[in-house]
């Protein structure tokens, strides 16, 4: 057993605690909480907060060999472009290396599960090593709706290799503009058998450009490269997966929803939504955003509405690292209203919850195996992360 206590103790699941601790067994299950009374000899004491590990909500893990290629601030279509051109830029043995390297960095960061988009399968056995828990998110593409069922099938194929290995996965679709509007329907169909799909939603203003009145970069991409673009329904690209959703399903839509980056997300989308979606999940990927876009998400928009936040990275690729701390500090800096604990609880437990893991992971609780992590340099004055703020796990 180990007893470890901080300055602050976050279960999450309640209020901060003042010189708070928790006791682990052997396994990393919670025994109980409490304060510390006074120092003992059995007490592991430590500068900083302790939270529950870390639930990365979005997550590209098989692009983490294309760290430092990509130029920052192109916007979607200048991204895309960059994508098709580097995406065999390193060998297999390179890429898997990279794989196994972010995984390693991660969970002795604290991430306790992550919600993984794959195109392959390279990242399925380092995933089955691993102690860091993931939902691999099958991602589709394609724009012939001619296609749509073979891609479907060869989805299904993949996320069976990831079952067989003990992995939990399910077949998602990636946004409105890389599939025809069969596909669109018929993977979140697929994917919302296994209980969770994850969706690109209103990643860049171009993405709404082109849904809303067919112009744009991105439009003028797709058109120059020969493909077919979306139909034009002069509203959000959410509420036009809304609307695929409901040719299979009545509202309110049954399953978890992760809806990923939001930065162009609106009142009406968000009313849509909440309307529509039985348990959707907004997720947020700032440093992403910023370095693609050089934009943010509206997040006091969303605070207000009373969403279910969550934090994900995304890819080496669209960011620098993989680091929840990183995008907590993005945060803070852009929107003052956040507060820490509301941040903590969009990086834990609203991330178990999206994954469907919060009965073992999110928060600090007895019988629950969250792992325990420390963060450092906190600006006790404010209750805030400072610049030098660090995390590790420490179980």
């Amino acid at each position: 057993m180990r007893k470890i206590s901080a300055n602050y103790l976050f279960p999450v699941s309640g209020a901060p605690i003042k010189n708070g601790y928790v006791a682990v067994d052997d396994n990393g299950t919670v025994i109980e909480t409490g304060v510390l009374e006074k120092e003992c000899a059995d007490t592991e004491f430590y500068n900083g907060i302790l939270v529950p590990g870390f639930v990365n909500a979005h997550c590209h893990s098989e692009l983490s060999y294309l760290k430092g290629y990509f130029r920052q601030a192109t916007g979607m279509s200048g991204f895309i472009d960059q994508i098709n051109e580097l995406r065999n830029v390193a060998p297999k043995e390179e890429r898997i290396g990279k794989i196994r390297e972010a995984f390693r960095q991660m969970y002795s960061e604290g991430v306790s599960a992550m919600a993984d988009i794959c195109n392959c399968a390279e990242s399925f056995e380092i995933k089955a090593e691993s102690p860091l828990k993931t939902v691999s998110f099958i991602e589709l593409f394609g724009t012939d709706p001619k296609e749509a069922e073979e891609i479907v099938e060869g989805g299904k194929r993949l996320r069976d290799k990831a079952k067989e290995m003990g992995l939990e996965a399910a077949v998602t679709p990636h946004a409105c503009y890389t599939m025809s509007p069969e596909l669109l329907a018929m993977a979140a169909k697929e994917g919302l058998k296994d209980g969770t799909v994850s969706y690109h939603s209103q990643e860049s203003f171009q993405e709404e450009e082109l849904l809303v009145s067919g112009t744009g970069a991105l439009a003028e991409n797709y058109r120059g490269r020969g493909l077919p673009t979306p139909p034009v329904t002069g509203d959000s690209a959410l509420l036009y997966f809304i609307e695929r959703l409901l040719t299979f399903a009545k509202a309110p839509v049954e399953g978890r929803i992760l809806l990923i980056h939001n930065v162009a997300t609106n009142q009406k989308s968000i009313d849509r939504a909440l309307k529509t979606l039985k348990e959707p999940y907004w997720v947020l990927c700032p440093l992403s955003n910023i370095f693609i876009h050089r934009q943010l998400p509206p997040v006091e928009l969303m605070m207000e509405n009373n969403l279910k936040i969550c934090i994900g990275t995304d890819s080496l690729s669209s960011n620098t690292v993989l680091s929840i701390v990183e995008e907590m500090k993005c945060l803070q800096k852009n929107f003052s209203c956040i507060t820490l604990p509301q941040m903590l609880e969009w990086a834990t437990l609203n991330g178990a919850k999206a994954v469907g893991m919060e009965k073992r992971l999110g928060s600090i609780e007895k019988g629950k195996q969250p792992g325990i992590v420390l963060i450092d340099n906190i600006d006790w004055n404010n209750f805030a992360l400072t610049g030098e703020s660090k995390s590790r796990r420490l179980v």
